[in-house]
């Protein structure tokens, strides 16, 4: 397993993710710290957990809109498919960070 060093609205965060997935990792963060900051903007500081859980809601939101339009909707129990198993090990990683994070606090 590697371990990714991303930075989310200017703080960094060790994520692990499967050996290879180090690219696809830095780029998913990077497109969550785009949401992050967004909120961040409407909201102001609301704390780290906060913004991460409205940037988290936003980015659901837009993955269930894109479902719908493409006509596969997920329901909410049914595994992912395979070809998004880097991506379910990579949000793993990173809830389980923010968990320990929001025990910290």
């Amino acid at each position: 397993m590697a371990t990714v060093t991303v930075e989310v609205n200017g703080r960094p965060y060790a994520v692990g993710c499967a050996d290879g997935q180090e690219d696809r990792v830095r780029m998913l963060a990077r497109q969550f710290d785009d949401h992050v900051r967004g909120v961040a903007s409407e909201v102001g500081h609301v704390g780290d957990i906060r913004l991460f859980l409205m940037a988290a809601l936003l980015l659901a939101d837009e993955l269930h809109e894109t479902r719908l339009a493409g006509g596969v909707v997920t329901p909410a129990g049914d595994p992912p498919p395979a070809a998004n198993d880097g991506v379910a090990e990579a949000l793993n990683a990173v809830a389980a960070r923010l968990e320990k994070l929001a025990q910290t606090i």
